[in-house]
């Protein structure tokens, strides 16, 4: 009788754990191994920085490492496309910016992804300014007003650089160039520090760019501000004015930042991301890093993001269409 109920209280015994193994794997299975960040843009630009720190942060968090990836090419829609077919899994993450979710889409009919139904939203991150700046040797303005009557002196004499058609640096331009009645010719280039070397080099006299790229350089003296394409001064830039207070009130351009995953992902997986998002960029270290480079923290949950997404796309095909922006 007593190796009866011996046997008994040890099937029982181990049925339950059998049966309680599913639940814990549920729950502590992810992540079981590295999980993979594509930026969609060169090494040492604004957003490879921001995924760099985030990746660290986020990794330490959730106790697996982060590895960025950079997938550059064809203005962020190489590294977009490749995330929007990759397994809804929570090991492939795209850090991008508004290029991929409205400028892209405003610009080209055929995309290999829908902003919005590729991807699981899992918030924005961060806002980051737009700044004019020139080579100082070729350009002799050093206000708004100034550059306007040189370009427009001389039509087709000046070219700009940017860092892709499509991207917001290309779409800042092409603004102010239709704002300003300008004749520019632009000039791309594969990322900020090739537009940058560039600028520097003297193979182009102007460019639109980050104030992540372009602070160093200018307070180092090697690049002008001429004006930031936000509504209000930088604080990395105080004492550069806005496009707006430069004689064309409500000018607006500038980037920003979205972390996101391939649709379809598990309900639990989105809101371990998630949370993990939300507690990283409420940290204060993580928030100081960002400001330090020019970076502006913005976090905001998926929902808001997708309200975001919803509202500026309309936004931007007005744009492209006001100011005869093309994909060239």
């Amino acid at each position: 009788m007593a190796q009866t109920r011996s046997r008994f209280l040890r099937s029982l015994v181990a049925g339950v754990m059998l049966c309680a193994m599913p639940l814990a794997f549920a729950q502590g299975a992810y992540p079981d191994h590295p999980i993979k960040l594509v930026v969609p843009f060169p090494p040492g630009g604004a957003t490879d920085i921001l995924g760099r720190v985030l990746a660290s942060a986020m990794g330490q968090a959730m106790g697996q490492p982060m590895v960025v990836e950079n997938r550059a090419g064809a203005g962020t829609i190489l590294g977009a496309g490749l995330v929007a077919k990759s397994p809804a899994d929570g090991y492939t993450l795209l850090l991008t910016s508004n290029t991929t979710f409205t400028l892209n889409p405003s610009l080209r009919e055929t995309l290999p992804y829908d902003p919005l139904r590729s991807y699981a939203l899992l918030g924005s991150v961060a806002d980051m300014g737009l700044v004019l700046v020139v080579n100082p040797r070729l350009v002799s303005a050093r206000t708004l007003k100034d550059f306007v009557a040189e370009v427009q002196a001389a039509p087709g004499k000046y070219s700009y650089g940017s860092f892709g058609v499509g991207s917001t640096v290309y779409f800042g331009a092409e603004m102010l160039k239709s704002a300003a009645s300008l004749q520019m010719l632009h000039v791309p280039y594969s990322g900020s520090s090739f537009s940058m070397t560039a600028l520097m080099g003297g193979q182009v006299p102007v460019a639109v760019d980050t104030v992540v790229a372009t602070a160093p350089f200018i307070k180092a003296g090697k690049i002008q501000p001429i004006a930031a394409l936000t509504p209000k001064r930088l604080a990395l830039l105080p004492q550069v004015p806005t496009v707006a207070e430069s004689g064309y009130p409500g000018f607006e351009m500038g980037s920003w930042f979205a972390l996101v995953a391939p649709a379809g992902l598990p309900a639990a997986v989105q809101a371990r991301l998630e949370k993990t998002l939300a507690d990283v960029m409420a940290d204060s270290q993580v928030r100081q890093q960002l400001v330090d480079v020019g970076l502006s923290p913005n976090w905001s949950d998926g929902k808001a993001l997708r309200e975001r997404i919803e509202t500026e796309l309309p936004q931007m095909r007005a744009t492209v269409r006001r100011a005869d922006i093309h994909a060239e």
